[in-house]
């Protein structure tokens, strides 16, 4: 591949997270230029994987997706990459940056759970979900920006990752709850008095409101435990960006509880940038 085509994949990763994936835009854009392109090819491969729900009605052909990242990554997709800006990218960043390909697959075998109702068993199941997809991709990036400081704050990486994920899955409670979803572990449900069932109906909204409580307080514990971990260094900070914007939205779901399930949660978009513009700075997750 030439370097005019692969400058032209990664400006395409760029435009599609800048559609996609704002706040991972704005990351690549606070990243040293030089590592953007890479970044890019990350990010748009997760926003690539995340969405497969939001394309298909039936479980089989999400899977067939991701049978399609799965082949690439051992080599044995069928036909050219070429025709795939986000493939060719992170095809040339794998490379590049020798990631570890192991990584990139197990991220794609846990969004097989996106595809299905299936609700999370334990807080043990949901921790390792957010461990192989939000905390595997904090590393990966962390590993294209700096991979002699990436090993140093793997342990950081872990737990600003579930963080970043519980504040996520807390924005898409709504739109889960409607399709019959449920990310909030059966373990915590139980200890509020509820089971699958009654939190998707959502009529009891005390225990709800107790569920998503405890829910966004394991967020917020991860969160702590990635702050005592240590300082972060300067050269991969940048890839701990979107998890800077977890807090604030663990916050509002513990105040507002219930509630969260009728009213949009996620903070305004400038609200967000100058949040992490203020983290650039700082270098405080």
């Amino acid at each position: 591949m030439t370097e005019a085509h692969m400058a032209t994949n990664q400006e395409i990763c760029l435009a599609m997270l800048r559609d996609s994936d704002r706040d991972r835009y704005l990351a690549c854009l606070l990243s040293p230029e030089e590592k953007r392109g890479a970044l890019a090819a990350l990010y748009a491969f997760n926003a690539e994987l995340a969405r497969i729900r939001d394309l298909v009605h039936e479980p089989l052909p999400g899977e067939v997706r991701l049978q399609y990242w799965h082949d690439l990554l051992e080599g044995s997709a069928h036909g050219s990459t070429a025709a795939n800006p986000v493939a060719a990218a992170l095809l040339i960043a794998i490379e590049t940056h020798r990631l570890p390909r192991k990584t990139l697959i197990d991220m794609i075998e846990a969004r097989a759970f996106d595809l299905y109702d299936d609700p999370m068993e334990t807080r043990l199941s949901l921790e390792g979900y957010a461990g192989e997809t939000a905390s595997a991709l904090i590393q990966l990036a962390s590993l294209v920006l700096s991979p002699e400081e990436a090993a140093r704050s793997a342990d950081a990486a872990g737990h600003a990752g579930v963080a970043q994920a519980v504040a996520g899955l807390l924005l898409l409670m709504p739109l889960h709850r409607r399709r019959g979803q449920i990310y909030i572990p059966l373990q915590i449900l139980s200890a509020t008095g509820l089971d699958r069932d009654a939190f998707l109906a959502g009529e009891d909204r005390p225990r709800i409101s107790a569920a998503i409580e405890a829910f966004a307080g394991l967020g917020r514990e991860h969160l702590a435990k990635a702050r005592a971990a240590g300082p972060i260094a300067p050269a991969v900070f940048p890839a701990f960006l979107p998890a800077t914007l977890a807090e604030p939205v663990l916050i509002k779901a513990q105040k507002r509880g219930a509630l969260l399930l009728d009213r949009p949660l996620q903070p305004p978009q400038w609200r967000r940038q100058l949040r992490m513009g203020l983290a650039a700075a700082r270098r405080k997750i």
